[in-house]
């Protein structure tokens, strides 16, 4: 595992659970209803990165019948997500590393996870969601204009701000279904200032 992967797999793990283990259910499901707002049907969703399951709730409560998966490299985290929701296809490992099958998952998605990844590795993890997608893609993470490595947890090559929609869009046959902001002020211990784009596979 490459220096990021390790520190979210072992280092930070533990710590991350328990910051995600408080929230308030109401404002998360109004922040994916809005980022959701112009999606067709959801019939199964696959997340990228789920730690404890935390958005795989909210999104279970907008579409209860969907069948949920997803990927997390946290042993500890997959251990609890993976007992709370009993998802179809789960995988405990990096996102690169996964082997799911292709167009497969109506809604593949990432909520705060693309900025933890080095920007050498971004379009191979990238590449993996559009794969596994069979329609949507949505991508959550911090905005920069420019790329800018910040630290995080007094840790540096940890986290990496970017115009992560304007990457994907260049790089993959999409197109632009929506894009927005949820304002950290409004979403407080929910979402922290969170750029958001909804994207549809073409053809």
């Amino acid at each position: 595992m490459n220096e990021q992967q390790q520190f979210w797999k072992d280092q930070y793990a533990g710590a991350y659970i328990e910051k995600n283990s408080e929230f308030n259910t109401e404002l998360g499901i109004k922040g994916w209803r809005q980022m959701l707002q112009k999606a067709g049907p959801v019939d199964s969703f696959l997340e990228c990165g789920s730690n404890i399951g935390r958005n795989i709730g909210f999104l279970s409560a907008i579409y209860p019948e969907a069948k949920k998966n997803l990927i997390e490299i946290s042993p500890a985290a997959y251990d609890i997500v993976t007992k709370r929701y009993n998802p179809e296809l789960s995988f405990n490992g990096p996102i690169v590393e996964s082997n799911f099958p292709k167009n497969n998952f109506d809604l593949v998605y990432t909520m705060g996870v693309l900025i933890h990844i080095h920007p050498d590795d971004l379009l191979a993890n990238m590449q993996k969601m559009f794969d596994y997608s069979s329609e949507y893609i949505l991508m959550g993470e911090y905005f920069n204009r420019t790329p800018v490595m910040i630290e995080y947890q007094g840790e540096a090559n940890k986290l990496f701000k970017r115009d992560f929609g304007k990457l994907f869009v260049e790089n993959f046959p999409v197109s632009v279904v929506d894009h927005g902001f949820l304002w950290g002020h409004a979403y407080e211990d929910v979402f922290d200032d969170i750029t958001y784009w909804l994207f549809k596979k073409n053809g």
